[in-house]
């Protein structure tokens, strides 16, 4: 399978084809709950994408920003799939901080007693949930 350049393809399928998904659904889903864009706009699982579209997707907390080389309707191996996309170094750089302050990050408070929680347990986790939610 090579990609093809003089084609449009629907945004779900090609982010399926260049495997930022594991499903077609998982890519419609994405799509309907904004977490994909293309050149800037807001999108529909059925909008055409051509070579040279700049699609913003979100997967977690992770954004990555590329530019679209080639078309695919299929899937095919992971090779092929990269050569569909280039990320912008900007991206590449601003996810690989990010991945760092998460790596460096305290762990979440985690109940580790058997049985129900003390009185002096659930204050501090109590605590806790107010001090993420900035109360």
């Amino acid at each position: 399978m090579t990609p093809n350049t003089d084609q449009r393809v629907r945004i779900d399928k090609w982010l399926w084809a260049a495997r930022f998904f594991k499903t077609r659904t998982a890519a419609t889903e994405a799509v309907e709950g904004g977490k994909v864009e293309i050149n800037g706009e807001g999108t529909k699982p059925a909008r055409p994408v051509k070579p040279g579209d700049e699609v913003r997707i979100r997967l977690g907390p992770f954004e990555h920003v590329v530019t679209v080389l080639g078309i695919a309707e299929r899937r095919g191996s992971p090779a092929v799939a990269q050569a569909l996309y280039e990320e912008r170094p900007e991206s590449v750089a601003a996810r690989e901080k990010l991945r760092d302050q998460l790596r460096m990050a305290p762990a979440a408070f985690v109940y580790e007693e058997k049985g129900r929680p003390t009185k002096k347990d659930r204050r501090d986790l109590q605590r806790f949930i107010d001090r993420k939610r900035g109360r």
